[in-house]
């Protein structure tokens, strides 16, 4: 029994969708440019087994305050979390780049967080902003120590899925703090009870709030969403809108330890 539940479990991780064929690295990037430009651009990332159309709603907000976005689809479930992020972080950045924005800055989704925290740990942007992560595994998810050895596990969840564990030699717990003015927004709300069972309270349903914390971040704000939906939650865009603007939550931030590096990592407004 506990193993059906297993399996019904993780294809509720994974988004309900097929498994896929292992297939080349192949990135898709939607450029918009918007109609009043602030020379900004947004390099937009989502989640596990999503695509961009996830981040669609959010990429139509940004583009209507003013910013070009680069919305990056990538294939999610068929490559380790290294690949994924040269090559859907660096041709997000590139593409931003040739929309002629001074400054870049990006908003992700679940997994698209840890590719960003790879890309910088090995990477600098001279023209890099903010970072806004929804919902980022960034000390891994327990739901993926409890049943990543169920049969079917890796075939919809990918490599990168298996590398999201708690223990201290996964990827995002290899990564160490954050290098870029960098803001969380974790959400308290599950829709998926089954997989909650797996997590510390309060918790999104995939990632518990505890885990959504990261060293080094310059903001973090709960509110009562979950995961599958953080990245279209209209409160939740305004307040993403909100920090990419000005580096502040308008809303109360939970406590954020003090990291006087924040107000120089980026001197815009």
């Amino acid at each position: 029994m506990k193993s059906a539940l297993g399996v019904f479990a993780f294809v509720l991780f994974a988004g309900g969708v097929s498994p896929l064929l292992a297939a080349p690295l192949v990135v898709d990037i939607t450029v918009r440019l918007a109609e009043k430009p602030l020379d900004r651009c947004v390099v937009l990332l989502h989640g596990l087994a999503r695509t961009s159309g996830s981040m669609e709603e959010l990429a139509q907000a940004l583009n209507s305050a003013g910013w070009h976005t680069a919305n990056v689809d990538y294939p999610s479930r068929d490559h380790q979390v290294a690949e994924l992020s040269a090559a859907a972080v660096g041709q997000g950045m590139a593409a931003c780049e040739g929309t002629g924005a001074t400054r870049i800055d990006a908003v992700t989704h679940s997994l698209g967080g840890i590719l960003m925290r790879e890309f910088f740990n090995t990477n600098t942007v001279d023209t890099f902003g903010r970072l806004v992560m929804l919902g980022p595994p960034n000390h891994g998810s327990e739901v993926v120590d409890n049943l990543r050895d169920i049969p079917g596990f890796e075939a919809l969840n990918g490599p990168a899925g298996l590398q999201l564990g708690t223990e201290p030699t996964s990827v995002p717990n290899s990564l160490g703090p954050v290098t870029v003015d960098t803001a969380v927004i974790a959400g308290t709300t599950s829709i998926n009870l089954l997989l909650s069972n797996y997590l510390p309270n309060p918790d999104d349903g995939k990632v518990s709030v505890a885990s959504a914390r990261v060293d080094g971040m310059c903001g973090f704000l709960t509110m009562p969403v979950s995961h599958p939906f953080i990245m279209s939650d209209e409160a939740v865009i305004q307040q993403v809108i909100e920090y990419l603007n000005s580096g502040k939550f308008t809303q109360v931030e939970d406590n954020v330890p003090e990291y006087p590096e924040c107000g120089h990592r980026f001197s815009g407004g």
